[in-house]
C-alpha cells in the first residue's frame, strides 16, 4: 500500500478526531479485529485502515515525519461511574543491551515517544471490540514539570541496569514512567543483561496507568480539581521528586503529634490525623492522595506507628478486601494483588511513642516492594485461589470461626486475615456459603523490616 503522509500535526489531529464515534467494525477494512486476541490489533487497525499507514515494527515513532507515535489506548467507567484508564500505557521495549549507553535525549524512549497520538476510547466487558468507539482525540507533549519526573525515571531505569539489575526491576521503582513486564513470561521472555550473567524479564516503557488517568481527566474530560505539592520546579530538577518532598517535611521531625495538631489548628479526633499533619506541612487542604502529583504517581500514604519499648509494629498492614468469586478467576499478573505491589509506591509516614507514651513524627519513605517479595505475596495469593476452589474449611472455637487461608504463619511477607466490620459482614463463597470479608495483609515484622532497612 501507498503510505499517506501528513504535512501537519494539526492534519493528523482533525484526521484522528474523524474517527470520534464510528464503530471499530466499520473503519476496520482489513479483519484484524476478528483475529487474534491482540491488544495491539486496535492500533495496528487504526494505523492501517484509518491513517493508511503500514504496519511496522520500526524504533521510530508511527509518523516519523512528524516525530508522533499512535496510542489507541481503552478507558472504562469505575464504580464511581467516571472515567478511569483501563490500563497501562505500553510504549516500547527496553534494550537493557543497548539503553545504558545512551543518554535521555538519545534513549530509545525519547526517540520513538516524545510526541503521542492518543486515542481514548471505552472498553466494555463482553462486548465485541468491533462496536467500540473513540471517545476523543489528543496531540499529547508532557508537561516540563512532568518531563522532570519523567527524565528522572528513565535515570533510575538505566541506573538500575548498569548495576546489573536488569532483573529486579519494577514498575514501583518510578513515579510516572515505569518498566513494565512485556509478554506471556517464561524462559522465552528472558533477555540479557550488560552487567549480570542473569537474565532478565523482558520489559517495556509504559506510562502508569495513574497516569494516563490523569491525562485522560485532566486533557479529554477537563476535570482539573487536584491540588499540587510542587511549586518549584527548581527544586524538583536539583533534589528529585522523593527527596523534595521529604526535604519539606524535615524540618517537622521530632515535633509531637500534639504539637503539630495545635500548630496547624487540626481537629485531634478527625480521621486519619497524622495523615492530616503531612498535608498541612506540604500546604495541602484536602487528601494528599487526591494531589495531582500523587495522583500520577499513584503514591499510597500509608501511616505507621512504633511502640517506644519494643520498637514494633502493633498492627499488620491491610488493604481492601476481595470477593471470594472473582479472585479465583484472576490471573497472577493480571490481579489486583500483582498490579498494587509492582506499581504502586508508598510513603511511609512514620511517628514513634516516647516513653510517655506521646507520639513524634519521627521520618518519612518512600517504598515499593522488592520483586523478589512480590513473589512471596503471589505465593500467598496463588494459596488462597487453591483453598477457595477446593473449598474454604471453617471450624468454630470458643464461638470464633477460623479458616484455612493462608494466614501470619504462611510466609514472612503477607497472609489472609478477616477485614470486615464485623462476623456479619461477609462475601459469598463459590459454593454459597458466606464468610467474612477477608483481605491481604503485610505482616507488622516485614514492615518494620522495611522501614528500617535504611533511614532517609
Amino acid at each position: 500500500m501507498q503510505e499517506k503522509r501528513y504535512n501537519s500535526e494539526d492534519e493528523l489531529l482533525r484526521k484522528s478526531k474523524e474517527a470520534i464515534n464510528i464503530p471499530f467494525g466499520k473503519i476496520d477494512t482489513t479483519g484484524r479485529l476478528g483475529t487474534a486476541k491482540n491488544k495491539g490489533n486496535v492500533g495496528q487497525m487504526f494505523e492501517e485502515c484509518w491513517f493508511e499507514r503500514k504496519v511496522n515494527s520500526r524504533a521510530e515513532a508511527d509518523f516519523k515525519e512528524l516525530g508522533v507515535e499512535l496510542k489507541v489506548t481503552p478507558c472504562v467507567k469505575n464504580n464511581s461511574n467516571k472515567y478511569v484508564a483501563k490500563e497501562r500505557l505500553v510504549l516500547n521495549i527496553i534494550d537493557y543491551m543497548t539503553e545504558v549507553n545512551k543518554s535521555f535525549e538519545d534513549s530509545s524512549f525519547w526517540h520513538k515517544n516524545k510526541t503521542l497520538l492518543l486515542m481514548y476510547y471505552e472498553y466494555f466487558k463482553n462486548v465485541p471490540v468491533t462496536e467500540f468507539k473513540i471517545l476523543e482525540t489528543l496531540l499529547y507533549e508532557y508537561p516540563e514539570k512532568d518531563l522532570i519526573v519523567i527524565k528522572q525515571d528513565w535515570e533510575k531505569i538505566v541506573q538500575k541496569i548498569k548495576e546489573g539489575k536488569a532483573h529486579e526491576l519494577s514498575e514501583g521503582d518510578t513515579l510516572y514512567l515505569g518498566a513494565c513486564r512485556k509478554g506471556a513470561g517464561g524462559e522465552k521472555d528472558l533477555r540479557p543483561q550488560p552487567y549480570n550473567s542473569i537474565k532478565a524479564n523482558q520489559r517495556a516503557y509504559s506510562l502508569k496507568q495513574s497516569y494516563m488517568t490523569y491525562i485522560l481527566n485532566n486533557y479529554v474530560l477537563n476535570q482539573k480539581v487536584e491540588e499540587s505539592i510542587i511549586d518549584n520546579e527548581s527544586q524538583l530538577e536539583q533534589q528529585g521528586f522523593e527527596n523534595y518532598i521529604i526535604n519539606k517535611i524535615k524540618p517537622f521531625f521530632g515535633k509531637s503529634q500534639k504539637e503539630l495538631i495545635q500548630q496547624f489548628d487540626l481537629n485531634p479526633q478527625m480521621k486519619n490525623v497524622n495523615e492530616r499533619i503531612i498535608a498541612s506541612i506540604l500546604g495541602i487542604k484536602g487528601n494528599i492522595a487526591a494531589t495531582e502529583e500523587f495522583r500520577k504517581a499513584n503514591i499510597v500514604p500509608k501511616t505507621i506507628r512504633i511502640n517506644y519499648g519494643d520498637k514494633k509494629i502493633k498492627e499488620s498492614m491491610s488493604f481492601p478486601t476481595f470477593k471470594f468469586t472473582e479472585i479465583i478467576k484472576e490471573d497472577w499478573e493480571e490481579s489486583f494483588m500483582y498490579n498494587l505491589f509492582s506499581s504502586t509506591k508508598f510513603m511511609f509516614i512514620i511517628f514513634k511513642f516516647d516513653k510517655n507514651n506521646q507520639l513524634y513524627l519521627d521520618n518519612i519513605k518512600f517504598w515499593n516492594m522488592p520483586v523478589k517479595d512480590i513473589e512471596e505475596v503471589h505465593k500467598v495469593w496463588a494459596e488462597t485461589v487453591k483453598v477457595i476452589k477446593e473449598g474454604v474449611v471453617i471450624t468454630s472455637k470458643n464461638g470464633c470461626n477460623y479458616n484455612n487461608l493462608p494466614g501470619q504463619t504462611f510466609n514472612r511477607v503477607s497472609h489472609i486475615r478477616p477485614h470486615g466490620q464485623n462476623r456479619n459482614d461477609c462475601y459469598e463463597l463459590p459454593d454459597g456459603r458466606k464468610m467474612t470479608k477477608q483481605c491481604f495483609w503485610l505482616s507488622n515484622k516485614y514492615v518494620l523490616e522495611q522501614i528500617s532497612h535504611k533511614e532517609v
